[in-house]
C-alpha cells in the first residue's frame, strides 16, 4: 500500500462501491466505516486509529459476521445466513491472508519453545508470544486450540 491509510481505502472503496450500486458492498463498508469511527471516539479523548487498530476493528466486524452466519444456517435461515456471508467476503479482502493449520502450529511450537513451556499453566504466556507473531492472520479460538494440542502432546 502506499500513502493511504486502510480507512482512506475504505473510504474510497465505499465510494466506488456507491458509483456502481453494489448494496452489499456500500453498506458493509459504511458499517466497518461507522465501527471505525466509533472506536475512535471511544474511551476519554478521540484519537485517530492507526492501520493495525483500523484492521483490529475490521476483523472483529468479520467475526461478527461470521458468527451470524452460523447463528442462522443453525436456526434454519439461509437467506440470512447467505447475506452474513456476502458481508464477510467484502471484509475478508482487507483483512491479511490467514494461515493455515500447519503454518500456525509452527508459529505455536516456536512460542512453546520461545517460552520453554511444559504444560497447560503456561498457555497464556504461549499464547502473548503466538499472537504477537500471528497478528490478525489467524482467528483467536483457532490458536488457542493448536496451543492446547501441543501443550497437551
Amino acid at each position: 500500500m502506499t500513502d493511504a491509510t486502510l480507512k482512506d481505502r475504505l473510504h474510497t472503496d465505499l465510494t466506488d462501491a456507491m458509483r456502481a450500486r453494489d448494496k452489499v458492498r456500500s453498506g458493509t463498508l459504511r458499517m466497518t466505516l461507522t465501527a471505525i469511527t466509533n472506536a475512535e471516539v471511544a474511551g476519554d479523548e478521540a484519537k485517530e486509529l492507526t492501520d493495525d487498530e483500523v484492521l483490529k476493528v475490521v476483523a472483529k466486524e468479520a467475526k461478527k459476521r461470521k458468527e451470524a452466519a452460523t447463528a442462522y444456517t443453525e436456526a434454519g435461515r439461509p437467506e440470512l445466513a447467505e447475506n452474513e456471508e456476502a458481508e464477510l467476503a467484502v471484509l475478508e479482502g482487507y483483512l491479511p491472508k490467514q494461515l493455515d493449520d500447519a503454518e500456525l502450529e509452527q508459529i505455536v511450537r516456536a512460542a512453546v519453545t520461545e517460552t520453554g513451556a511444559t504444560g497447560m499453566p503456561q498457555m497464556g504466556q504461549v499464547m502473548k508470544v503466538a499472537q504477537a507473531q500471528i497478528a490478525g492472520r489467524a482467528d483467536g479460538g483457532r490458536v488457542a486450540a493448536i496451543v492446547k494440542k501441543v501443550l497437551v502432546g
